[in-house]
């Protein structure tokens, strides 16, 4: 009996290895491996996650011996013809957590159903699945470290069988691929077609000079080198941005390109400030992912009732002030640099994430969701989730946040995590931009401790309460 054939629909899982979907399919008959160029998505994702996505679909094209078939078009009608075309009786793909991958999702199988072929699931992009954690009250948590806890208690499975032998799967059908992985790179960044801000036309808005190598085996390279390195010192490192104490593994994680349950399964049980550290930097991005799958809300809405009523700049005024940060010119070393590194390598380190992002909405005034736009549109692993809770924490919006009050001085956080100024030379060639200060940092905190009193008063008289800020321990960004 000819076994069935299933095709495996690739998204946020571009690697071989630790693949959930992809054992499953294999191991019930030949196997189409699939990638739907969604140009919805694709145009609003920014060159560098774009380009970091052409390289990952190219290297996994390499791990599945050349058989991956890339196709353009809408999913709800893509799939289902591939399908067809294969003669698939089901679809199998790795489950997607955000609110706007389960639309589609339901879509597709809807679509596929109409046709007498399935759409099943099998795992995610995290280690535990969002949604799955519930406090002893049956809610979903709010606050980081109680999530953390839980998440550490619940753990993960092992990692999934590998399907792979030599050079492609055990067994593989061949189709046509009709677009080639370069059209993602030739996507436009013209603001109106990804929806940009107009104004934000004549602002750097194209791929940055330097860039990581992207695929599995890239992955796997970055993670060999960082468990040999000295991971104890990880938990004091991470937050020097003039070293290289962090994984850099954000940008496979965000594609898939690794698994998380494969780092943690690679850390082993180890103890300590480092290891013990790295694993929480691992729940924090499941924790935001988790608040997502409860509040998809929360890419474009204040979480906490206050920040509806928190009054922020317009104008061109305003709009300037935000070109001056956006292109590394606030006259404040720390924050220039942040920024100018976020251009030449569509990445920035995390410390220094919080420094920007926390001038931005409590020096400059303005509206979080401006510079977390700004982010997820430079950013290689630019995430919805992770991006969008990390600028609510900062803003002191968010489920789990920072307290409105605690505003970042930019000046204290470069002598304490820059003293030397490695990273500020080298992003700026020298001690400073070689501009002066937009603002004063005293005089813009006064101003927004007090727009946050007003704020707090009116969500008052509107019976909205006055939010719980929490005082979590979670840096974030």
């Amino acid at each position: 009996m000819t076994r069935p054939t299933t095709v495996v629909w690739f998204r946020r899982d571009l690697r071989p290895d630790d693949h959930p979907a992809l054992a499953a399919a294999a191991g019930d008959g030949p196997v189409v491996p699939l990638f739907v160029v969604d140009d919805a998505l694709v145009a609003r994702a920014g060159p560098n996650r774009r380009r970091f996505l052409a390289g990952a679909l190219r290297a996994l094209d390499r791990d599945l011996g050349g058989g991956l078939v890339l196709r353009r078009g809408d999913p709800r009608r893509v799939v289902p013809a591939v399908a067809a075309e294969a003669g698939a009786a089901e679809v199998v793909v790795t489950a997607d957590a955000g609110p706007t991958g389960r639309s589609r999702d339901l879509a597709v199988a809807r679509a596929l159903a109409d046709d007498g072929r399935g759409l099943r699931a099998v795992g995610s992009p995290y280690a535990v699945t969002p949604g799955t954690l519930r406090s002893g009250t049956g809610r979903s948590y709010q606050v980081f470290t109680a999530f953390h806890r839980a998440w550490l208690r619940h753990g993960w499975p092992l990692p999934a069988p590998d399907p792979v032998a030599g050079t492609g799967l055990v067994d593989m059908v061949a189709l046509d691929g009709d677009v080639d992985s370069g059209v993602l790179e030739e996507q436009s960044a013209d603001p109106t077609r990804a929806g940009l801000p107009s104004w934000w036309e004549g602002l750097p808005l194209g791929p940055s000079p330097e860039f990581p190598v992207a695929g599995a085996a890239a992955a796997r390279d970055l993670l060999d080198r960082f468990l040999a390195g000295p991971l104890d010192v990880y938990a004091s490192d991470r937050d020097l941005p003039g070293t290289s104490g962090t994984s850099g593994l954000s940008p496979h994680l965000r594609f898939g390109c690794v698994h998380p349950r494969t780092v943690l399964a690679r850390l082993g049980t180890g103890t300590g400030p480092g290891p013990e550290r790295f694993r929480a930097e691992l729940a924090w991005r499941e924790f935001c992912a988790d608040v997502l799958r409860h509040r998809p809300d929360a890419t474009s809405r204040s979480l906490a009732g206050f920040g509806d009523h928190l009054r922020t700049d317009d104008g061109p005024r305003a709009r300037e002030r935000f070109a001056a940060w956006a292109t590394g010119r606030t006259g404040y070393p720390l924050v220039d640099a942040g920024m100018r590194q976020l251009l030449a390598e569509g990445w920035m380190h995390n410390r220094v994430r919080m420094v920007t992002a926390s001038f931005l909405v409590k020096d400059l005034h303005l509206d979080w969701r401006w510079g977390a736009r700004w982010f997820l549109w430079h950013l290689v692993d630019g995430d919805p989730a992770s991006n969008q809770l990390g600028w609510q924490w900062v803003a002191g919006t968010g489920t789990d946040a920072a307290p409105f009050h605690r505003v970042l001085n930019p000046t204290l956080q470069q002598e304490r995590f820059d003293p030397d100024g490695t990273y500020v030379r080298r992003y700026l060639g020298g001690p400073t931009s070689g501009v002066g200060p937009v603002v004063d940092h005293a005089a813009e905190r006064r101003e927004a401790l007090a727009r946050v009193a007003d704020a707090r008063l009116a969500a008052a008289a509107v019976r909205e309460g006055d939010p719980e800020d929490g005082g979590s321990d979670r840096r974030g960004g």
